[in-house]
C-alpha cells in the first residue's frame, strides 16, 4: 500500500492543475492562484514521501511531470488566455484578434519540453538549467491576481502579456542555469545567494502582497543571472 503513496499525492497534485485550469478559463484568477498553490504544496510532498517510504519509481518520475504540466504548464495557460481574451482589444484585424489568446497555449508547450528536458538532464541534480514551471506558474497567477485591473483595462495590457508569455516561454527552455532553494547545510557561508533572496523577497510580499509575489520570480531570474556571471568572473581570476 505504501508504494502507491506518492503517486496518489502526484494525483492529487494533477487534480488541482486540472480545476486550476478551470478557473483560469474563467477568469477567476484568485482561486486559480490558490488551486496552483495546492498543488506546488502536493508536488513538494510527493517526493517528499517517496524519499521517506523508500518507494521511489519510475512510473513516479513520469506521473510527476505529466502532473506538473497540467498545474504548472496548463494552468497558467489558461489564465494568459482569458487575459487576452478579456484585455482592452488593440487595433487588429478581427481574425488576429481571435486567433491572439490561443497564443498562450505556446507556454504549455514549453513546459513540456522544459519537464521532459529536466527529467534527461544530469547537470540539474542541484540547481536548474531554464525557469522552473512552478515559478513561472505562480507568476502569471500572482500577477493576475495583483495587477488584475491594469491587465483588464489598460490598451497597452494585452502587449504586455503577449511580450510576458513569450519572454517567459524562452526561459523556460532556456540554457540560463538558476539556482535551486535546497539547504545541505543552514550556515550562512554557502548559503548567503539562498537567504538573501528569502529575505528580498519576504520584503516584496509584504510591500506589495500578491503584485510582489509576482515579482518575486524577475528577482529570481535576475539574481541566478548575476550570481553566474559573478561566479564565472571569479572562475577566470
Amino acid at each position: 500500500m505504501k508504494r502507491h503513496i506518492p503517486n496518489l499525492i502526484t494525483l492529487c497534485n494533477l487534480v488541482c492543475g486540472c480545476v486550476a485550469t478551470l478557473r483560469g478559463f474563467e477568469a477567476e484568477y484568485e482561486a486559480a492562484l490558490l488551486w496552483i498553490c495546492a498543488g506546488a504544496v502536493f508536488d513538494f510532498f510527493d517526493g517528499f514521501a517517496a524519499r521517506l517510504l523508500g518507494v521511489s519509481s519510475p512510473i513516479g518520475k513520469e506521473l510527476d511531470s505529466l502532473a506538473d504540466n497540467i498545474t504548472f504548464g496548463f494552468a497558467p495557460s489558461a489564465i494568459c488566455f482569458s487575459l487576452l481574451a478579456d484585455g482592452v482589444k488593440p487595433e487588429l484585424p478581427t481574425i488576429i484578434l481571435t486567433i491572439l489568446p490561443y497564443v498562450a497555449f505556446i507556454m504549455a508547450a514549453m513546459s513540456a519540453m522544459r519537464l521532459a528536458k529536466f527529467n534527461l538532464d544530469e547537470r540539474q541534480a542541484t540547481g536548474f538549467l531554464g525557469l522552473p514551471t512552478p515559478a513561472n506558474a505562480l507568476f502569471w497567477a500572482a500577477l493576475a491576481v495583483g495587477a488584475k485591473e491594469w491587465l483588464t483595462e489598460s490598451p497597452w495590457a494585452v502587449w504586455t502579456v503577449l511580450g510576458g508569455l513569450i519572454l517567459m516561454s524562452m526561459l523556460l527552455v532556456s540554457e540560463i542555469p538558476m539556482f535551486a532553494l535546497k539547504f545541505k547545510h543552514f550556515r550562512v557561508k554557502g548559503n548567503a545567494l539562498r537567504y538573501g533572496f528569502i529575505a528580498a523577497s519576504a520584503a516584496l510580499l509584504f510591500a506589495c502582497g500578491l503584485t510582489g509575489l509576482a515579482l518575486v520570480i524577475p528577482l529570481y531570474v535576475i539574481v541566478s543571472v548575476v550570481a553566474n556571471l559573478l561566479t564565472a568572473k571569479a572562475e577566470k581570476h
